[in-house]
């Protein structure tokens, strides 16, 4: 077998002899030509081929001349592993010689093939790796190339070698050397695999044949017998309770699959539900801080607003150097410093109105004896006896009588709320150095060392007065602070400011 390419014929230009048969290799898919079919021809059985056709081939290859000049000797070395020959099995038997044909000296391997066919060889490996091999000299004229007479005779002995071929190798064929190679090495290995493993049957075989075996008795038969049986006996009552058991436990786990798909069932809710809950929860948890940041602050707010002196804001007490001032309005003069009565009066309406507050939100438990009427900037004062005086101007500097008696009456009151916020703080035990103090002692009309009263008395003296008089007014203003959860303002600091600047 040859690849198309090279010559198949003695012709000129190496052409490829048209008559030749073309095949493919079942495994590598390669093209190839067959030559030398018509030496092999006998070799089939007689049904391969029929009628003239295989008269033909059977003739040509029976001519002992022909037979003569289509054969190539291989060398010694090269009769088991020539290129492009498959490799024989070790154990193959020798070539079958036929009775009647004549008996010749070749002892290495031979390949028939017709003259024609020879030149074949001379083709280098390289092209399609065909066999590289050098026919001996031919002296007896070969057919013509053209002639076509055993064409269809060479084709139906080739499809039937190849069908026969694949019955008894399994493998499609036709192959080529390659392929073949590839096979011969395979079907060697499994030949070798299969003695392997008769080898290893035979030694068992033999082991097992070498081994002693006793004979038992008819008695001892019949007691193995009934031993083996009662064995039977308890493997089926073991298979009967075996089964027994099975089926429980096929029942009981149906039921147990039953339950577990209802668990299942729950399981899955219990999810759907614990998601829904776990949604709510943060929700409600949302609200919750939502709610609790608005209540900080309003927190925030009340505890702002409970340190706002609210009083201490709407009665700011004050000074403007020497004079006092409540709510920025002065109350006094001085003689270099005129200041109107309107504002003075002012200033008189503001202090009413703190006092009366104070002593209001007390009673009935302070004895509100002298009563404070704030009239705005014509404020009044009633005393023990019911007797109403103003605490207003403009007054005569001279006489001033009932001026001077609303502002003693006033001063009165002041030092009655002082006392009583002094025994408030004894009822609730606080500490005799956070009582209630006045900075500045009260004595009928006087305030510290100078008196409240206008007549005969001088500006700068009676205007120190009234500064004594609202410094103590505003340590009364944060103690009632103090007393009624309003938060101590720190104020006093400025209060002691006011009374050494006095």
């Amino acid at each position: 077998m040859k690849p198309p390419t090279a010559a198949a014929g003695g012709g000129k230009g190496g052409a490829v002899d048209p008559s030749v048969p073309r095949f493919r290799c079942q495994e590598c898919r390669r093209a190839f030509v067959v030559v030398g079919v018509d030496s092999y021809a006998e070799r089939l059985p007689a049904h391969a081929a029929s009628g003239n056709h295989a008269s033909s081939v059977q003739g040509s290859v029976m001519g002992a001349s022909r037979m003569d000049n289509s054969y190539v000797v291989l060398s010694r070395q090269n009769r088991s592993q020539g290129p492009g020959i498959p490799p024989r099995p070790p154990s193959a038997a020798a070539p079958h010689t036929e009775p009647h044909q004549p008996t010749r000296a070749i002892e290495g391997s031979y390949i028939v093939l017709p003259p024609p066919a020879a030149s074949i060889y001379k083709a280098p490996a390289s092209e399609g790796g065909g066999a590289q091999l050098t026919p001996p000299s031919v002296n007896s004229s070969s057919p013509s190339p053209g002639n076509n007479s055993g064409f269809h005779s060479s084709v139906t002995v080739l499809k039937r070698a190849f069908e026969i071929a694949s019955s008894q190798t399994q493998v499609e064929q036709p192959l080529c050397l390659e392929c073949m190679r590839v096979l011969s090495d395979k079907m060697d290995k499994e030949i070798e695999d299969v003695n392997a493993d008769i080898k290893v049957y035979e030694t068992s075989l033999q082991r097992l044949e070498q081994e002693p075996y006793n004979i038992l008795s008819e008695t001892d038969f019949q007691k193995e017998k009934q031993k083996i049986e009662e064995e039977e006996k308890k493997l089926k009552a073991t298979i009967e309770e075996a089964e027994k058991l099975y089926s429980e436990v096929s029942s009981e786990m149906k039921d147990l699959e039953i339950k577990s798909k209802q668990f299942e069932e729950l399981e899955e809710r219990y999810w759907h539900e614990f998601n829904s809950f776990q949604f709510q929860l943060t929700s409600h948890q949302e609200e919750r801080d939502a709610v609790f940041a608005k209540i900080e602050v309003s927190q925030v707010h009340l505890e702002l607003l409970k340190r706002t002196n609210v009083l201490n804001d709407a009665f700011y007490i004050s000074h403007d150097g020497v004079i006092g001032t409540i709510n920025n309005f002065r109350l006094g003069r001085l003689s270099n410093v005129e200041v109107e009565w309107d504002e003075i009066n002012a200033a008189w309406g503001q202090a009413a109105l703190l006092l009366h507050t104070m002593a209001q939100y007390f009673a009935p438990k302070f004895q509100y004896r002298i009563k404070i009427h704030p009239m705005g900037s014509y404020p009044r004062v009633t005393d023990i006896h019911n007797n109403t005086y103003e605490l207003f101007g403009p007054v005569n500097l001279f006489w001033s009588t009932r001026f001077d008696k609303a502002m003693t009456w006033f001063l009165t009151c002041l030092q009655e709320f002082a006392e009583f916020a002094i025994s408030m703080d004894k009822e609730n035990n606080v500490p005799r150095e956070k009582s209630l103090k006045l900075p500045y002692k009260i004595d009928g009309d006087k305030v510290g060392s100078h008196t409240i009263v206008l007549s005969f008395n001088k500006n700068e003296n009676w205007t120190k007065a009234l500064k004594y008089m609202l410094c103590n007014l505003k340590w009364v203003l944060y103690w009632f602070i103090g007393n009624t959860s309003f938060a101590p303002p720190s104020g006093p600091g400025h209060t002691q400011s006011l009374k050494n600047k006095s």
